[in-house]
């Protein structure tokens, strides 16, 4: 990785900013946090050419996502994204980093972000604005229901106008009128397969396909935009004290799946799932359907990281064959 300091490598990325943005790079630093990218706080300054500047720039900072030209799509499908949520959240005080620009810059595939200044946790004052954030969230996936996020939308169906991705790995979309169908075929059935072809199908996992349909279909799953990755590592406060969610893969779906994955990988703080209740309640039963719904994560961890999550997602299907969430 090369230092923190000093213009971006190549001039190729150098160009591609001021083309795209009138900016050109005067030093950057590496951020940490991610696994599939290598990301950058920008400090730029006005190119002086014709292409106009975004604003504001924040101090002149931008925050950059770099990457072989392989991953390009993963960067293209993460901008859509971002665009969808950001025209949901319209009205509510979460903020969602629109893109600035992706695209190819020489051999690197690179997309730029604004960059916002996160803050800690822990104060009462930071409670407040998880809280904040769960009200927000529940607003934009209500606000989703009825309003065409993307070019190809299709309110009132489950699903997302083409494939995209969750994490780094593929994920299957289309459009199905069924929630139950839809989780079973495009979510827990190409995770089945994909680790089955790695290292040999788990126990259990054909007979819970067959039985996800009945299990949801009783549920009145409505088709909300969901950000589909919704981990505690996904969003933030930032120094305003607004809620923040990045790093998405949207689809439509049971809002319930985001508020299930706030729960795994460390969970969500509780005045998050207080603020979200107070604006739009939950059904009674949700948390039975919470380990259903994380099955799903797990096994993309499990063929993105390994046995480790295969084990535990091997687990699940086990007791909710046992214990139904229906």
């Amino acid at each position: 990785m090369p230092g923190s300091s000093g213009a971006l490598p190549g001039d190729d990325l150098a160009d591609w900013l001021v083309e795209k943005l009138g900016v050109r790079p005067v030093s950057r630093r590496p951020v940490g946090g991610g696994c599939i990218h290598s990301a950058w706080c920008l400090s730029v300054l006005p190119s002086g050419g014709p292409a106009p500047r975004p604003e504001p720039l924040s101090g002149g900072l931008l925050f950059a996502k770099t990457n072989t030209l392989e991953a390009l799509p993963l960067l293209e499908a993460e901008a859509e994204g971002l665009e969808a949520l950001a025209r949901a959240a319209a009205g509510t005080n979460l903020r969602v980093p629109a893109p600035l620009a992706v695209g190819a810059a020489g051999n690197q595939a690179v997309l730029v972000l604004p960059w916002l200044e996160l803050a800690g946790s822990g104060s009462a004052a930071a409670d407040r604005a998880w809280g904040r954030l769960g009200a927000a969230l529940a607003m934009l996936h209500r606000s989703s229901l009825v309003r065409p996020c993307t070019p190809g939308d299709r309110p009132g169906s489950f699903g997302w106008p083409r494939d995209n991705v969750i994490g780094s790995g593929p994920q299957r979309n289309g459009w199905l009128a069924g929630w139950g169908r839809f989780f079973a075929e495009r979510r827990l059935a190409p995770q089945l397969e994909r680790l089955e072809r790695r290292i040999g199908a788990l126990r259990g996992g054909q007979a819970l396909l067959e039985r996800v349909p009945d299990w949801l279909d009783g549920h009145a799953a409505e088709p909300c935009l969901v950000h589909g990755d919704l981990w505690s590592g996904n969003a933030a406060i930032d120094s305003t004290g607004h809620g923040v969610i990045f790093d998405p893969a949207v689809h439509r779906a049971d809002r319930e799946v985001d508020l299930a994955m706030a729960r795994l990988f460390g969970g969500f703080p509780d005045p998050f799932f207080a603020g979200y209740e107070a604006t739009w309640p939950l059904p009674g039963d949700h948390l039975r359907r919470v380990p259903l719904y994380n099955l799903y994560h797990l096994l993309n961890h499990a063929n993105l990281f390994g046995s480790s999550y295969a084990i535990q997602a091997q687990g699940v299907i086990e007791k909710l064959l046992q214990d139904p969430p229906a």
